[in-house]
């Protein structure tokens, strides 16, 4: 893998342009979480897709679709930052999350299980936490019904974190944001009975709120046991995919709309996350594939794609 640009800074986020063996071309990146230092908290982001074929409205990875990325380049991605730091690929950090979230939707991906196995074989690393974020389309029951495996068998008593992305609960508004076939709230609930032991960490759901699509504490807690979930509310990230939708974040600070909501959520009994954003990050290029899209658009490279069907991906 050559590293063709870096961007952001060490006290935030980098985001690195690697070109693989192949010429494809993906992005990856490390963060911290100010105030917490580096070796209390460190955070991998990687791509597991060349490109995403479900083209999320607020997502810049999306429209570009060229194939999955292999175990290998998965690992070429998370070695190279670790190796940087930690040569012999021991990471004293309490709590050292690999996120399968950058560029694409990861259940379209075996190959990530395969690198889920091999990580604790690969890595010295104790605060090891593995993270997959997913919208649940149809078709990839396989993929879930084996993570339940992995994490059972590698990641118990609270190692592992799963979050599903659903942003709105007006379907039709859901469907929007996310334009392809994926599992219902019902599913979702089921799935997470199954995958939840106790110990374990609780199930996301997450939110990232935009103006005019609704979410409904009331509609969460009819289909999610709050034994099982939590509930994760961000803003909106301004990537370029935002821009061009025409959508607005319905907050971008611990405000009283953002707290409203929050507690909406808590009075039916679910702890919730208020995540909000370092604004630097937005200025870094650190939002899923916005970096990429920026430099492909500059170098005329891969003209524009129509998203692949699902039976292609």
């Amino acid at each position: 893998m050559e590293i063709i640009n870096v961007f952001g800074n060490e006290e935030l986020a980098r985001v690195y342009l690697g070109r693989m063996d192949g010429g494809e071309i993906l992005e990856f990146v490390e963060s911290v979480q100010p105030p917490v230092p580096r070796d209390e908290k460190w955070v991998l982001i990687i791509s597991t897709l060349y490109g995403c074929p479900v083209q999320c409205k607020m997502c810049d990875a999306s429209g570009q679709y060229r194939g999955r990325v292999m175990a290998s380049e998965m690992f070429a991605q998370i070695d190279y930052l670790v190796t940087r730091r930690f040569p012999e690929r021991s990471v004293p950090i309490r709590k050292f999350k690999i996120q399968f979230a950058r560029m694409g939707e990861p259940s379209f991906n075996r190959d990530v299980l395969v690198v889920l196995r091999e990580l604790p074989v690969m890595y010295n690393a104790p605060g090891l936490m593995p993270c997959i974020s997913t919208i649940a389309p149809d078709g990839t029951e396989g993929f879930f019904d084996e993570l339940i495996e992995v994490k059972n068998e590698l990641f118990s008593g609270g190692r592992f974190q799963l979050q599903f992305s659903v942003h709105s609960t007006d379907i039709l508004k859901r469907d929007f944001l996310m334009p392809v076939e994926k599992w219902d709230f019902d599913r979702i609930a089921q799935y997470g009975k199954r995958f939840y032991r106790e110990g374990d960490r609780k199930i996301a759901i997450n939110f990232a709120v935009a103006k005019y699509f609704p979410v409904d504490a009331d509609v969460v807690a009819e289909h999610f046991d709050p034994e099982v979930f939590i509930v994760k509310l961000t803003p909106l990230n301004p990537t370029c995919a935002v821009l061009q939708n025409n959508l607005e974040s319905l907050f971008c600070s611990e405000d009283m709309t953002a707290q409203r909501l929050v507690e909406s959520f808590q009075n039916r009994g679910f702890e919730v996350i208020l995540s909000i954003g370092e604004l630097d990050e937005n200025r870094i290029g650190s939002n899923c594939g916005q970096y990429v899209t920026r430099y492909l658009a500059e170098q005329n490279v891969y003209p524009p794609m129509p998203g692949l069907r699902m039976g292609e991906h």
